[in-house]
Parts: C-alpha cells; structure tokens; sequence
C-alpha cells in the first residue's frame, strides 16, 4: 500500500474518537495480537534523529496488580498516606483491562532536543489510543502523581534518563461516552505572523 494516501474515515475517526474513563471499561481488551498492533502504530512517530526515545511495558493480569502494590507502597512512603487509602489506590493499575506503560527515554548526549524526544513520546501515545479506537477498543491516556513518583519509576525499573509518559488503558466501552467541552476554534488559531 502507497504512504499518505487519502483517507476520510481516519479524519473522521480522529474528529470522533473519545476517551472511555479507564474506571468504565469493561473486558476483554485487547489481544495479544491487537496490543502488537496498538504498539506498531506507537512506534511509527515522527521522530528526530531517529532516537527511538521511548519504550512500553505491557501489564495484563496480576501483572497490574504488581504495579498497585508499587503505588500503595509509593503512598506510604512519599506522601505519608494511610495504609487504608494506599490499600485502595492499589485498584490505579487495574481499572482497564490492559495497561500499556508508556515510558519516555531520552538520549540526553544527542544533539536533538530533549523536549523534542519527549514530543514524539507524546506523539506515540496519541498514536496508541488513536490506533485502539481504529480497532474498536475504548482506550485513556493518564499520568497524575504517579507518573512523577520516584517509588513508582524505581519500581517498573526505569532509568534516570527515563519518566513515565503516560499510563495508557485499554478495553471495551460498557456504554457510548459522554463528549466533553471543546475549544473554540478561533480561539486557539491565528491566522498570518503576529502584529
């Protein structure tokens, strides 16, 4: 198949994709050989000096429930929280049925940019839930203190070099999501160089 081909059904899937609240899906997610697909569209960004400066974990089953104890843990330790509270924050990891940890990898001795390695992290993760939705999965990209959390980074055996871009969910929709408020368009847009 030729590259950039014309396409009006992925315009229309990127006008109309929504996020699912990762508390909402429902099973089964993804397969084996759907995540593999999700995982190729990540890796497909644009990417400046071809650093490939990012990686994934995939967390299925108790594998998720490991990270859970990684948070509670991080609770403790680094906000002081009750154990009770900790014990329920556990739950973080599980809400979706597949977990895609998306991890940004800079190469700080390169030439590119760091923010423009972290760019295309981003990019990826955006590829992913756009690529979910292309397969009819209900997908959400969250990070909150979690993402930030020394414990939790040390944990999933990150690198210095290395922080969490985004816990991304996959799984099925239980019912059609709600939209939620938009921008105003000639609110964000300007057009010709600024007076």
């Amino acid at each position: 198949m030729p590259f950039n081909t014309p396409n009006a059904a992925t315009y229309d899937l990127l006008m109309n994709r929504r996020s699912v609240k990762a508390r909402d899906m429902v099973g089964p997610g993804p397969d084996r050989a759907d995540i593999e697909k999700i995982l190729a569209a990540a890796l497909r960004v644009p990417d400046h000096g071809k650093l490939f400066p990012w990686r994934y974990l995939v967390l299925e089953g108790a594998a998720r429930e490991k990270l859970g104890d990684v948070i509670a843990k991080a609770l403790i330790e680094e906000n002081e929280t009750s154990e009770k509270v900790a014990e329920k924050m556990k739950g973080y990891a599980t809400q979706g049925p597949v977990l895609v940890v998306a991890i940004s990898s800079v190469r700080e001795e390169s030439t590119i940019p760091v923010w423009e390695q972290e760019l295309s992290a981003g990019a990826a993760c955006q590829n992913m839930i756009t690529a979910a939705t292309a397969l009819g999965y209900a997908s959400c990209w969250l990070t909150g203190w979690a993402s930030y959390s020394p414990t939790v980074k040390a944990g999933l055996g990150l690198k210095a070099n290395e922080n969490i871009a985004g816990f991304i969910f996959f799984g099925n929709q239980a019912d059609e999501p709600s939209e939620r408020p938009r921008p105003e368009f000639d609110n964000h847009v300007t057009w010709g160089f600024p007076e």
